[in-house]
């Protein structure tokens, strides 16, 4: 129980994949000018992470290292990133067409996230068993959700704030983004992993 709570903390906080490995930065940079998207692109991404976690982990054990063929996890875990993502849309269309309407262009951009298949590798990099990597996708899903909605509310404020001209649009919003990633290596001293 410890190990997972400390894979949550590291993933989330500690090494969180957008402002500790800059994975994802297309989606935190293009979607977080309002919190109400973020929230939603979190969300999904969130929900995706968690499903790539519990399909690719017995894909490439019970597949790929059993067949010894281990070099086709690229291809193996952008089809399924992709395959899930196609679900995802196609079920929250039906059930849900107010939630579809509201996420909008944010599920398919999730297939091209690349914080997705960066979950899915350093899932087998890290040699983590089944429930680990469902609690390491949830936990990278969450730190990228909590990243996104950081932003988001910083960007809005921004918009009030007397920035000076130079610095306005995507200057500020890369500054922003490195000083966030400066305040996430604070916690690089609790925990390591």
């Amino acid at each position: 129980m410890v190990k997972l709570l400390m894979i949550f903390i590291s993933a989330s906080l500690i090494n969180n994949f957008v402002l500790t490995y800059f994975l994802g930065i297309c989606p935190f940079i293009g979607v977080s000018n309002k919190t109400e998207n973020a929230l939603n692109m979190g969300f999904a991404t969130t929900f995706v992470m968690t499903l790539t976690a519990a399909v690719t982990w017995p894909i490439y054990h019970y597949i790929l290292v059993k067949f010894n063929v281990p070099y086709l996890e690229y291809v193996s875990f952008i089809i399924v990133i992709a395959s899930l993502v196609q679900f995802v849309e196609m079920y929250v269309k039906k059930s849900s067409p107010s939630l579809y309407k509201a996420l909008g262009i944010f599920l398919p951009l999730i297939t091209t996230n690349c914080a997705i298949l960066g979950l899915a590798l350093f899932m087998v990099l890290r040699d983590y068993g089944f429930l680990e990597s469902i609690v390491f996708g949830f936990a990278t899903g969450v730190g990228f959700t909590l990243a996104l909605v950081m932003m988001s509310g910083i960007r809005e404020e921004l918009e009030f704030a007397d920035v000076p001209k130079v610095f306005q649009g995507a200057s500020i919003t890369f500054l922003v983004a490195g000083l966030m990633a400066l305040a996430f290596m604070g916690f690089a001293g609790l925990i390591r992993g």
